[in-house]
């Protein structure tokens, strides 16, 4: 016999330190906890237009730091050509960060857990050189 399926959001705040990698991993896995599911799928989402959600390695720092050098000359600052820079150089910059990597992340819930692979976390990608207060929705999906 299958449960009724449910669904739970949490809405929460991460503070980044500026261009880089927050890991949330945890947050997210906290979430799935307290809300008690035993399957079915967690997907966070940002409210904001210049940072991304990632799933990636969590073991090797040298991952995250190759994905921000390979992005920094494939979309590098102060390109002339960009006409919007409101916020300065990294502004237009970090927001087709955004766009070629991803608003959201899905993973699937087994067992009560995220499952994540072994080297696998989710990471906050903060696309501006300074530090944002950003907005993520968590929505839990499953019984």
């Amino acid at each position: 016999m299958s449960l009724p399926a449910r669904i739970v959001q949490h809405r929460f705040s991460v503070l980044t330190p500026g261009r880089g990698f927050t890991e949330i991993s945890r947050e997210v896995a906290r979430c799935v906890a307290e809300a008690g599911m035993q399957a079915g799928t967690a997907h966070v989402y940002t409210h904001h237009t210049s940072c991304s959600l990632i799933i990636t390695e969590n073991a090797a720092p040298e991952v995250r730091h190759d994905l921000e050098r390979y992005i920094a000359r494939l979309v590098p600052d102060g390109d002339p050509a960009y006409r919007h820079d409101d916020e300065g150089p990294d502004d237009m910059p970090a927001h087709i960060r955004a766009v070629l990597t991803s608003a959201s992340a899905t993973v699937p819930i087994v067992a009560g857990a995220l499952a994540l692979g072994t080297w696998q976390g989710i990471y906050l990608w903060e696309h501006r050189t300074h530090g944002h207060r950003r907005q993520l929705t968590i929505t839990l999906t499953g019984a």
